[in-house]
């Protein structure tokens, strides 16, 4: 397992030699770096078998136990299957980056980016405590803002940067607060643990909002509704970025999160309501937006949104061939929807646009890479022989076995799937099979470094459809069963035999071949209706959301932020005072007795308020200043009755200081000025009152405390034992209170030189004159 560890770091060290490499290497360089990727699959893979036959590995490294703090690695079937999705893409998209980010001059910066970004995937999904899942979720989240907007120079990017981090570090933010939630209820953040604790938490008051919390941060990482218009957005990003964040990796954070956490938090009716709704409704407007775009990474962008929403919705119905079909789709997703990126991305580096009503016949200068597009796009439309199919036909199957609203979801993935089908179908004839069209050159075959990620991830859609009993067996069956331990079985095959799920397939087909083949009227209708009906902008929302936040913010600021430091100051007293007074008079029921003080503190206590009346008062600064002093030596005298001679030497020090200090710098003051008016000081003496107040309170309750064992005893008994001293005050003075005694030395020093500043000060005037 502490191989995994030494992976990650190897794949971190290369995200930082990157630059150099890509420098210095030349052309094979990215090669070079795919390799790495590559070299991680294949460590992963080795673990297959071992995985597949029960077995999980834990690896943890203590750091603050006590806080359920530790950096532990935890491999099982689902942290396996995701772990050889980040990998494999990520060796494909850096080989196919190392040609398309030829022209740019900030590759090198491009490439540790998206290193970063994989080594923080990685180490996500293979994260075993939930504080270091949220540590590397974070991290994620900064590289692909940095990733999305590395066309700094376009405000669009900037735009679409800043708005994808703001909604994810909002909902990271809230997650980590159900991380809190979900250690408090389980006492325990490892992953391993938590999956034993599911009927506890399951039952606990606080499920609900630990619950909520939580998927907060899976749906703004997965773009759910309302939460999903930023990853439209992040189109601005270049291809390479789309193929690997928004197509296997980042966007599925959110579902490998619902997916880890579901044993442990699933299964309940909020669980099941939550998702499914929420899954719904972002699989149908995935769909419907999709069906009207005319940018081909858009059509891309909003087809993803639509099978993240398909992958929450059978998280959400939580029965067994429902998470299967989570996990088979998941994968049918980031193979079809990866080759689709990087083909977007090829098309506009080789045509220049991705415009689709500028494109079409393209199958005439790329063959190659119009066949693996055609193959990957009637994956995404769910026909034979694609193992896009099997993933549509267990979703129905899935939605017909579920109670309830099972029929409401059958329709609404219909609906879906119709609207997949017509785009499938639509951007196959349009984009290569229609007489050839493109705006300026004519375009040149695409290199092989462009070629070989899509051709790859085509085959791999049509070979796992041919033949999916293998892969289901190795892969797709430890990760389902780390989601449902109870599944025992995992058949996958194209043919069922003709029933009830077959026929909605065919109504589908036929439907989405209905809907392409009146695309362009019912594209017109659609955009009339968005114009004229739909007019709510989620991000033009948000963008008003934000201004509206920047406003508030900058009168907040202009009332807390007034630039007078006495302000500040009564802001910190009021809250304290206010806090403190709380506690005191709802929180403690009782004060206690009162010991009688004898005569000498009553007179002591008297001329303590007389001076500080007087001090307050008195319009002579002179006259003030010296009826602090008598205050401070009032104090200290206190002390003194109670036994504690060191601070009244300290007292007696400081207030001496204190009052020469006044002494000499008085004279140098100007005149008295009414500086303040009288409400100002009044205020002022209520604040005063009240802090003064609440440390009079803090005090007397501080005398009902039960010392039992009385503290002296403590000293006197372990003064040798501990300390090995026998002279109890030298042992409390320098060993237990060491830090007391270093600051009242502290405060002596700074005593000493000021009176030898002083001295000095006096004998340089005397030699002057």
């Amino acid at each position: 397992m502490s191989g995994l560890l030494n992976y990650l770091i190897l794949l971190l060290a290369a995200a930082f030699f990157s630059p150099h490499l890509i420098k210095k290497g030349g052309k094979a360089a990215p090669w070079l770096l795919g390799l790495v990727s590559a070299g991680g699959f294949g460590y992963l893979l080795s673990y297959a078998k071992f995985i597949a036959a029960g077995n999980t590995l834990n690896y943890t490294i203590e750091w603050l136990p006590e806080l359920y703090l530790n950096f532990t690695l935890y491999l099982d079937g689902l942290s396996l299957f995701f772990g050889l999705l980040v990998t494999g893409m990520g060796a494909l998209v850096l080989v196919f980056s190392g040609k398309y980010m030829e022209p740019y001059p900030l590759k090198h910066r491009f490439f540790f980016l998206m290193l970063l970004f994989e080594f923080a995937m990685l180490a996500l999904v293979l994260s075993g405590n939930l504080f270091t899942m949220f540590i590397f979720w974070e991290l994620t989240s900064v590289s692909s803002f940095l990733l999305i907007g590395f066309n700094h120079e376009k405000p669009e990017a900037r735009n679409a940067a800043l708005q994808a981090l703001l909604i994810t570090f909002a909902g990271g933010l809230a997650m980590m607060a159900g991380f809190i939630m979900l250690g408090q209820m389980a006492g325990t953040l490892e992953i391993n643990q938590l999956l034993q604790s599911g009927y506890l938490i399951r039952s606990h008051p606080h499920y609900l909002p630990a619950l909520l919390l939580i998927l907060a941060g899976a749906f703004t990482k997965s773009a759910q509704f309302p939460f999903h218009f930023w990853l439209p957005g992040a189109m601005q990003a270049p291809s390479p970025v789309s193929a690997f964040l928004h197509s296997a990796t980042m966007v599925k954070a959110g579902i490998y999160l619902i997916a880890r956490l579901s044993p442990v938090m699933g299964g309940t009716p909020e669980w099941r309501y939550i998702l499914t709704i929420t899954g719904a409704i972002t699989m149908l407007l995935g769909a419907y937006f999709a069906f009207s775009q005319t940018d081909f990474k858009k059509v891309l962008a909003y087809t993803t949104i639509s099978a993240l929403g398909t992958m929450v919705l059978m998280l959400g119905i939580d029965t067994d061939i429902s998470v299967k079909a989570a996990i088979i789709f998941l994968l049918v997703h980031a193979l079809y929807k990866g080759a689709l990126f990087m083909v977007a991305g090829l098309i506009d580096k080789s045509v220049g646009s991705r415009d689709l009503r500028k494109l079409g016949g393209l199958y005439r200068v790329m063959p190659k890479t119009a066949i693996a597009a055609i193959i990957s796009l009637l994956s995404m439309a769910g026909l034979p022989p694609m193992i896009g199919f099997i993933g549509k036909e267990l979703i129905y199957e899935a939605k017909f076995a579920m109670p309830d609203i099972g029929n409401i979801l059958l329709v609404a993935g219909v609906v879906t799937n119709v609207f997949m089908v017509a785009i499938s179908l639509a951007l196959i004839f349009n984009l290569f099979l229609v007489p050839l069209k493109y705006p300026g050159k004519k375009p040149k075959p695409p290199a092989l470094a462009l070629r070989i990620g899509p051709l790859l991830l085509a085959a791999l859609s049509l070979i796992f459809g041919l033949f999916p009993a293998q892969v289901a067996q190795l892969l797709l069956k430890p990760a389902i069963i780390a989601i449902h331990p109870s599944i025992d079985t995992l058949k996958l095959a194209l043919w069922h035999g003709f029933n009830e799920v077959l026929l909605v397939s065919f109504i589908t087909v036929v439907a989405g071949i209905a809907f392409f083949l009146l695309y362009r009227n019912i594209n017109a209708a659609l955009t009339r209706f968005n114009s004229n009906v739909l007019h709510f902008k989620f991000v033009s929302a948000f963008n008003r959301g934000l201004d509206l936040f920047i406003k508030l913010t900058k009168k907040k600021t202009s009332f807390i932020q007034s630039g007078y430091q006495r302000y500040y100051l009564m802001a910190i007293f009021l809250m304290t005072a206010g806090l403190a007074w709380y506690q005191l008079i709802y929180t403690w029921q009782s004060w206690g007795t009162f010991v009688r003080p004898g005569m000498l503190e009553v007179i002591l206590v008297m001329i303590l308020v007389s001076a500080t009346l007087f001090a307050v008062t008195v319009k002579s600064r002179l006259a003030a200043i010296l009826s602090l002093g008598v205050a401070g030596y009032s104090i200290a005298l206190i002390f003194i009755i109670y036994g504690a001679i060191d601070l009244a030497i300290t007292m007696l020090l400081v207030e001496t200081l204190v009052l020469v200090l006044f002494m000499v710098v008085v004279y140098h003051l100007p005149k008295f000025s009414n500086l303040s008016s009288e409400a100002s000081r009044f205020r002022d003496a209520i604040i005063a009152l009240l802090v003064g107040g609440f440390m009079t309170g803090l005090v007397i309750k501080s005398l009902q405390l039960d010392l039992s064992p009385k503290i002296s005893e403590f000293y006197t008994e372990n003064a040798l034992a501990l300390a090995f001293g026998k002279n109890v005050v030298n042992v409390i003075l320098v060993d237990f209170r060491a830090l007391d005694t270093l600051g009242e030395i502290t405060v002596l020093a700074i005593a000493a030189i000021g009176v030898v500043a002083l001295l000095k000060l006096k004998t340089r005037k005397g030699s002057a004159t």
